[in-house]
């Protein structure tokens, strides 16, 4: 299905054939957004970015813009950013599953305040019930709008058991003093949140449930974008939430996790869903098949592990390895300057113990 299918105009209002279930995604809210902001018409197969202006004085009840991707599936498709006083965390998506008993809610956003403003959407849409909340992994644009959502009634949060390591980290104090910092109404109310149910155990395996008929694989794939990460199948409407496992529309962050960890769950995520319709990542618009950003992404990191790798072999130091890394192809792509250099520090540092100690 090519991307021009989804143009809204052709397609606004109709289902695909039933094979393929799909619907046009086109933008739902415009009365609800500011005139400075730039939303995209469509949010599947577009390379066009959202920027969206989010105001400190925005009512927690307004809601977010958002697509319907699919019947009963629901994008808030974010920002191509890092966090600013701008977008005020939401530089990630999120997303959510209607179901007759209940909604899904697939990451929460960067604050409390977007926590909040998640549940409104949902409310806009459906006054069914949260059930599920799915935290795909522990950074704080997809996790810290938990908060929100922990004293629902009868929900269950759903996260990777590395969660938990993740919250007794350094890390979790200093990125949490970093946000209220700079985002310091929207913290308000935060607390970090252990999921109720955890997946972990064996790579790979997963957790099921289902919900008003559909079902429901959360996949342990491993750590390769964090303290733990979490692939999501929705198998009756084939739809696939990878969140950072590739990225869109933007070059890849890697800070956590471990890269080699991220082309094995490529390599994985290709041959376990041969037959997936759509592709949710947690950064950049939705994509049908043949999925491009997962070969673009898995080519960056397979890039850069093999110049750090050359570089270590050849005894060169990582100041001067960092500083020489250069992919002149990717200049036009947004955040590469912002994450190459960190990207190659990071991958040139797990060389070192690949060559020295070995994986």
């Amino acid at each position: 299905m090519s991307a021009n299918e989804f143009s809204p105009a052709r397609w606004r209002g109709r289902l695909f054939p039933v094979g393929a279930r799909l619907l046009a995604c086109f933008l739902l809210v415009m009365p609800l957004v500011s005139l400075a902001d730039r939303l995209p018409q469509r949010a599947v197969g577009t390379a066009e970015i959202p920027e969206i202006v989010i105001s400190a004085a925005d009512a927690d009840s307004k809601p977010l813009p958002y697509y319907r991707i699919a019947p009963d599936v629901y994008f808030l498709y974010g920002n191509i950013a890092e966090v600013d006083r701008k977008n005020r965390g939401f530089n990630g998506n999120a997303g959510f599953v209607v179901t007759d008993e209940g909604v899904v809610v697939i990451d929460s956003l960067g604050t409390p305040k977007l926590g909040r403003r998640l549940i409104a959407t949902v409310r806009k849409v459906t006054d069914k019930p949260i059930r599920y909340l799915i935290l795909t992994h522990n950074h704080p644009d997809h996790s810290y709008g938990a908060a929100a959502f922990r004293r629902l009634p009868g929900i269950r949060i759903v996260g990777h058991v590395g969660t938990l390591e993740y919250l007794d980290s350094d890390n979790f104090p200093a990125s949490v003093a970093f946000r209220r910092r700079i985002l310091t109404q929207d913290m308000k109310g935060f607390r970090g949140v252990e999921p109720g149910v955890l997946v972990g155990g064996e790579i790979y395996s997963h957790y099921d449930f289902t919900l008003g008929g559909k079902t429901f694989a959360v996949y342990n794939a491993d750590h390769h974008h964090s303290f733990g990460d979490l692939v999501v199948h929705q198998v009756e409407d084939r739809i696939l939430w990878i969140s950072d496992l590739a990225f869109n529309n933007r070059s890849t962050f890697m800070g956590d996790g471990h890269s080699g960890a991220a082309l094995e769950a490529m390599d994985w995520m290709r041959k376990t869903f041969p037959d997936i319709r759509l592709m949710i990542p947690g950064h950049g618009s939705a994509q049908t098949p043949p999925f491009p950003m997962v070969e673009k992404t898995y080519s960056y990191i397979k890039r850069l592990r093999d110049e750090m790798r050359a570089a270590v072999e050849a005894g060169q130091d990582m100041e001067s390895a960092v500083r020489q890394s250069d992919f002149a192809d990717w200049h036009a792509t947004p955040l590469y300057h912002e994450n190459h250099k960190k990207n190659a520090n990071f991958i040139y540092r797990e060389m070192e113990q690949e060559v020295y100690f070995g994986k």
